[in-house]
């Protein structure tokens, strides 16, 4: 029998391959090679948060602070697939994050795909958030964070698939948060959430062939993300798809969408506001015109990328009252 050589089946941004014969290689490098911004305004450092995975998550703080601060979670995107806290562009935004929204960040990491397929980045996503609970009631919490954070204003956002994640926690949470106590969930910004289904909507089938995020990486994304043998109306990629949960009842905490115009998601995150708009969540949808898929850490000080921070800040100040 003749032995034939694994050849590549799938590949994304230069950092992940997957073979014929199911091995996976990863790079140690950063898809995004940019030099990181570290101007001494924002302390930060790694913590592990889950021992079983060796899951790690890096806070910020700024370097002086009179006050107790607001905690924002920021989940990084990557089709489930890719991405890490320690990747430049990531670092870079939490250390812009930190400083223009006043707030303690907590940036986790999760499992990644495909050796780790959903819902293993939610379940993930949870277990940071469940450690800060732990923070907050523990009598050897970290001063370096307890001594800044405000346990009563946590905002959970996401990017792409974080903001999926996020999505996620936020129906799992439900308003108010009451198995969080004493922290308290007060809001959730979802930054051009990666939704699927398996019916394409028309930003999809549509959208510019050279975006950021094209349509060919998007299905590459699900195909090694979803449970094997599920398609993209799974309950974990479609909110709405034939066999998720209705959401007509779900009390949820207010929540931020933000999509670039030349997003290919834009449709789903608008018709995502929409629907719970119509049943009563407190929502707010912002479309930032022309710009595309992950405009905010890809050109963190263009106008669009100042705007919305602007937004973010409003959105907490509203919410934390």
């Amino acid at each position: 029998m003749s032995q034939f050589a694994p050849y590549e089946v799938h590949e994304c941004r230069g950092v992940l391959r997957v073979y014929s014969d199911g091995s996976i290689w990863r790079s140690t490098e950063p898809s995004f090679k940019v030099p990181v911004h570290d101007d001494g305004s924002v302390l930060w450092k790694d913590v592990l948060f889950d021992p079983v995975n060796n899951l790690h998550l890096r806070l910020y703080k700024p370097a002086s602070s009179s006050t107790k601060l607001p905690i924002f979670y920021y989940i990084h995107g990557g089709g489930f697939c890719i991405g890490s806290r320690t990747w430049p562009n990531c670092q870079n935004y939490c250390f812009k994050l930190c400083s223009e929204l006043q707030a303690v960040i907590v940036a986790p990491d999760y499992r990644l795909a495909p050796e780790n397929r959903l819902p293993a980045a939610i379940d993930d996503g949870f277990l940071a958030v469940k450690w800060l609970q732990r923070q907050a009631v523990s009598e050897e919490a970290d001063t370096w964070l307890t001594e800044v954070a405000d346990f009563g204003k946590v905002f959970i956002s996401g990017d792409s698939a974080g903001g999926n994640i996020a999505h996620h926690l936020a129906v799992r949470l439900e308003a108010g948060s009451p198995e969080l106590a004493p922290i308290q969930v007060r809001g959730y910004v979802l930054l051009a959430p990666f939704f699927g289904g398996t019916a394409r909507a028309k930003s999809e089938a549509e959208g510019p062939k050279d975006a950021f995020l094209n349509l060919e990486l998007i299905d590459r994304f699900w195909k090694l993300s979803i449970p094997i043998g599920e398609t993209t109306d799974h309950p974990l990629v479609n909110p709405f798809g034939p066999d998720s949960k209705s959401l007509e009842s779900v009390k949820l905490d207010p929540i931020l969408v933000v999509v670039g115009g030349s997003d290919l998601l834009k449709d789903r995150a608008k018709d995502y506001a929409e629907r719970l708009k119509t049943w009563g969540t407190k929502i707010e949808y912002v479309e930032f015109e022309e710009q595309q898929h992950g405009f905010f850490t890809i050109y963190p000080n263009d106008e669009a990328a100042s705007m919305l921070m602007l937004v973010i800040k409003t959105f907490i100040s509203e919410n934390s009252c």
